[in-house]
């Protein structure tokens, strides 16, 4: 008899917890402790629940074959990015002999500068950082001298100093792409989503915005944009708040990626404000977001599943050369126009 697919009920019945709150903890919901999302998370992948189920339990792995340790401090969901790179990521390095663990940096380990309670350097070969952007953090897991790369990374990294490799999807040329495209079609006012210092992906997106709109003449105003601290954007309301401040908008946003755009249609919707209308805007990452919200989103594709393989060639290419120097790869990404974008080719 065939086994019957796992569930989010499952999840929860084995905790003794709701269905709602496992589903929030798996979502990457900040209303959940820490403490109950890593519970979830943990039992998520001793049921092997969909995205997880590539996952091995921690008990299981051993040094017989090679280990390879996944660092993050935010577990990437289905909506993100990196779920499907971590899936491409672990196909190519189980073809090679290895397994992948799984650790959660949290807020008290990055405060504290320490390693997670299960990672155990001794028993580690290579290392991947996921949505690992404090620098002083990334300093400790590179000083390890353990093969390591970061998919992204910190936003004031100099790469001549980190010792380590980094692969990014490309930013830059793709966000100023959209924004010349946008400049071309006759819009001529732009403000900007998105903290430039969360990473160093954000960082590139800024800066080819900024680039389009030099090129061009036009002069960008601060107070049409929203580029705060992050904490604030997960504030409920903050996005609302902000929206009812500015006194006039611009003509087009570019938001740093398809979440926060989703939720800065959301805010102008409650004020009344139409899509495409009386603003256009368009995000990044090509997230299941994109295509959930009316209109459809103007953003960037990513190559996820690729970028997974490529960083695991990167990274076991370092284990077999640790000498090599480092580097610093960028996989390209593709503008898709939609609904929220119009008179743009």
């Amino acid at each position: 008899m065939t086994k019957e697919r796992v569930t989010i009920q499952d999840i929860a019945d084995a905790l003794g917890i709701s269905r709602n709150t496992a589903s929030k903890a798996l979502n990457g919901s900040k209303s959940i402790p820490e403490e109950t999302r890593n519970k979830v998370i943990k039992k998520a992948i001793e049921l092997k629940y969909k995205q997880f189920a590539y996952m091995e339990s921690e008990s299981k792995l051993s040094k017989k074959s090679g280990n390879i340790a996944l660092l993050t401090e935010n577990l990437p969901n289905t909506s993100h990015f990196g779920s499907a790179l971590i899936s491409g990521l672990e196909k190519r390095i189980s073809s090679e002999g290895y397994n992948l663990s799984f650790h959660i940096v949290r807020d008290i380990e990055r405060s504290t500068l320490s390693l997670p309670n299960n990672f155990d350097a001794a028993n580690v070969d290579g290392i991947i950082c996921i949505e690992l952007f404090d620098m002083e953090y990334s300093k400790l897991i590179t000083g390890l001298g353990i093969p390591t790369l970061f998919v992204d990374c910190s936003a004031s990294i100099c790469y001549s100093d980190f010792q380590a490799d980094v692969l990014l999807m490309e930013n830059e040329h793709s966000t100023y792409q959209l924004t010349k495209r946008l400049i071309d079609g006759g819009y001529k006012s732009f403000g900007f989503i998105g903290n430039y210092s969360h990473c160093r992906s954000f960082n590139e997106r800024w800066t080819g915005f900024n680039r389009a709109l030099a090129e061009a003449g036009i002069n960008l105003d601060l107070s049409q944009c929203l580029v705060d601290d992050d904490h604030l954007f997960s504030q409920p309301g903050w996005m609302d708040e902000r929206v009812r401040k500015m006194n006039e908008l611009p003509a087009a946003f570019v938001c740093a990626n398809d979440y926060l755009a989703a939720n800065f249609m959301k805010a102008l919707r409650n004020r009344n404000i139409h899509v495409p209308r009386d603003v256009v805007i368009c995000g990044f990452d090509n997230g299941p977001e994109s295509v959930l919200v009316e209109p459809h989103l103007t953003t960037v594709h990513i190559y996820s599943s690729e970028m997974g393989i490529k960083g695991a060639e990167m990274l076991l290419s370092r284990i077999h050369d640790p000498k090599q120097p480092y580097q610093v790869s960028h996989i390209y990404t593709k503008p898709i126009i939609r609904e929220s974008t119009p008179n743009i080719s």
